[in-house]
């Protein structure tokens, strides 16, 4: 396998891994994984528009991850 063909699968499987990750949070909804029985045109369509819409509420207001920066902990320890 060449670079070029390396670097191109890692670029493809780092998209595919966001999106796996992106499908798996809408799929926490229930409805979404379930059997519709429901025979109204576009009604699963609206299902799933409204799980995405609630999946990116969920990330936009998700508390911060708290990150120590080693290097500003280094610089103050050296001063």
């Amino acid at each position: 396998m060449t670079d070029a063909e390396r670097f191109y699968n890692r670029i493809l499987s780092s998209a595919r891994i966001t999106v796996e990750h992106v499908l798996s949070g809408v799929k926490r909804l229930r409805i979404v994984k379930d059997v519709l029985r429901n025979t109204k045109v576009g009604f699963s369509d609206r299902i799933m528009e409204i799980a995405c819409a609630l999946h990116n509420w969920r990330i936009d207001f998700r508390q911060p991850v708290q990150t120590l920066n080693l290097l500003d902990l280094a610089q103050s320890y050296s001063q």
